[in-house]
């Protein structure tokens, strides 16, 4: 073997497809092929494009790009899969493979190191966003750009997104999380909270809601000013590189305190944070230190439980339905949690809806840059939810809130269905604003 496939197929992570039997149990559980019906968009077809690179069957890397660009990455094969494929390294290492040989042009790059170096990196420039929100809002542009009619014309579909994007808080109010929030009653844990860079600037009412929850339940909750975005959307976009120097920031900045969990309330975050241990295992100086982080990481619905729930008020009742984060499912493995806390809260009915476990289509930006492709799954769950006859949507992810509210407005339910987080919809029940 010459030496320059030899260093593809390490690039590649060749070697994780060896135990793909390409038996095909992944297939019913890929959105994408559900919707597509194409084998090179199921996992086992992706799989196999990447061994054939390996062997140097195929030369040409960008036959890879539509495959991976098109897959979810909800790495939902990796719960089904019989002989543990790790499809998340495999997808990872070859999207950034892809992105290292690709040309994008001047204004594409100029954008792209802007975003992922100097923006989701920076709690000022996220801050900074968040504000620039709130005046967006207040000041009346908010309504003339949609009375006007111009958010129809923004490109990618932004105006539909725009449409259903949250209320953000007032620039005053987001200096106001605190960074350290005392446990009520008596202290259970002391927990250190991850903010996120788009839960803090576009949710930072969630992640207000969160430390109020976690006080309640009985936590001192500490939140660290230097932390830093946890990397996920960058790994997505192939910059593995950037990934990895975000994950040791975070290690670095949450190791020097002491504390029982690290929590975060994105299911997307929560998985890139239980991966940093696997993201830096060929670092032998920071992989012992990224398995502590990992194994304080939690989701907010676990500590929740391990507090022994909240107090809930007496309310109407309501039934309601849970959207599943894939990444809470299939990478945390924290399945049970979140529906025990909603079927705790009185005069709730909770109903499953078919196919809970497949993915809503948000996958990051997938739903900005796939639009189509991502509408097709959008609408095939809204089908679901529809079945469910439930008045409330439950997610714990940012993405899937968005992608669920803009479902709601596709089905023209606005006025009898809605779409909450978690940790709203725990804070509406116990009566916590």
């Amino acid at each position: 073997m010459n030496e320059n496939l030899e260093a593809l197929r390490k690039e590649l992570k060749y070697d994780k497809t060896d135990p793909c039997v390409q038996c095909g149990y992944c297939l019913p559980a890929c959105p994408t092929y559900a919707t597509m019906g194409k084998e090179t968009h199921s996992p086992r077809g992706r799989i196999n494009l990447v061994k054939m690179v390996g062997e140097g069957k195929i030369t040409d890397l960008s036959v890879l790009e539509e495959p991976m660009d098109l897959c979810l990455g909800c790495r939902a094969c990796e719960t089904v899969c019989p002989t543990g494929v790790e499809y998340g390294s495999i997808l990872e290492a070859a999207r950034a493979a892809i992105t290292r040989r690709k040309k994008y042009s001047i204004p594409v790059r100029a954008l792209r190191n802007t975003l992922f170096k100097k923006v989701f990196p920076s709690r000022k420039a996220m801050n900074l966003i968040g504000n620039a929100m709130w005046m967006y809002e207040k000041s009346g542009v908010q309504k003339l750009a949609r009375k006007s009619g111009l958010m129809k014309k923004l490109p990618s579909h932004l105006g539909e997104f725009e449409a259903v994007t949250p209320p953000t808080v007032s620039p005053l109010e987001r200096s106001s999380l605190p960074r350290f929030t005392p446990a009520k009653g008596t202290k259970k844990y002391t927990i250190a909270f991850f903010v996120g860079c788009v839960m803090d600037a576009m949710f930072r009412k969630i992640n207000q809601l969160s430390v109020k929850l976690l006080s309640e339940a009985g936590c001192d909750v500490i939140v660290i000013e230097n932390q830093t975005c946890c990397g996920a959307l960058h790994a997505h976009a192939g910059k593995l590189d950037e990934t990895k120097m975000l994950a040791r920031r975070n290690i670095a900045a949450f190791e020097k305190i002491e504390v029982d969990f690290i929590v975060n309330n994105a299911g997307g975050c929560g998985a890139m944070l239980v991966e940093y241990d696997h993201l830096l295992c060929d670092e032998p100086q920071w992989v012992e230190r990224a398995k502590r982080f990992t194994d304080k990481s939690k989701d907010i619905s676990q500590v929740l439980v391990l507090c022994g729930g909240l107090p809930f008020a007496s309310h109407a009742p309501q039934r309601v339905t849970y959207q599943r984060s894939c990444h809470m499912t299939n990478v945390q493995r924290v399945t049970k949690e979140p529906v025990q806390l909603i079927r705790s809260i009185p005069n709730v009915e909770f109903i499953e809806m078919k196919e809970a476990e497949m993915c809503c289509g948000s996958a990051g930006i997938y739903n900005i840059v796939n639009f189509d492709a991502s509408m097709e799954i959008l609408d095939r769950k809204m089908e679901h939810v529809n079945d469910t006859r439930a008045a409330t949507i439950i997610t714990t992810n940012p993405g899937c809130l968005l992608q669920m509210k803009l479902g709601i407005e596709r089905e023209n339910k606005s006025g009898t269905l809605r779409a909450l987080h978690l940790v709203e919809f725990l804070a509406e029940a116990a009566e916590i604003v």
